[in-house]
């Protein structure tokens, strides 16, 4: 059974950092793609990162691009996402995903001013 379990939300004032994790369970790790969506209150589904199965090839927003870093390690079936200089805009629910269909349960980030 397939298993995304985010971890590392909180609350944070702006300019700070957190990182996110996300273990996973029931899939070939090493062989699929993994995205990090965001859901902000009232608003749509957002992509914020990707990275590729095999050479680790990286994707971001253009919201995100230069703040964040997405890393995974294939051994612990973990992907991470490293957020430095955080704003309020980031202020969200973020999601580890296989697809943009199939999620974890997120987790909070906070960004006060």
């Amino acid at each position: 059974q397939l298993q995304l379990v985010e971890s590392g939300g909180g609350s944070v004032q702006a300019g700070g950092s957190l990182k996110l994790s996300c273990t996973t369970a029931g899939l070939r790790f090493g062989n699929v793609a993994m995205f990090w969506f965001r859901q902000a209150p009232g608003k749509v589904l957002e992509w914020v990162s990707s990275i590729s199965s095999i050479g680790g090839a990286t994707s971001y927003a253009d919201s995100v691009k230069g703040r964040f870093t997405i890393s995974r390690e294939n051994a612990k079936a973990t992907v991470y996402l490293q957020m430095n200089s955080l704003k309020t805009e980031d202020t969200a629910v973020y999601y580890c995903a296989t697809d943009r269909e199939t999620r974890g349960q997120g987790t909070q980030v906070t960004v006060s001013s």
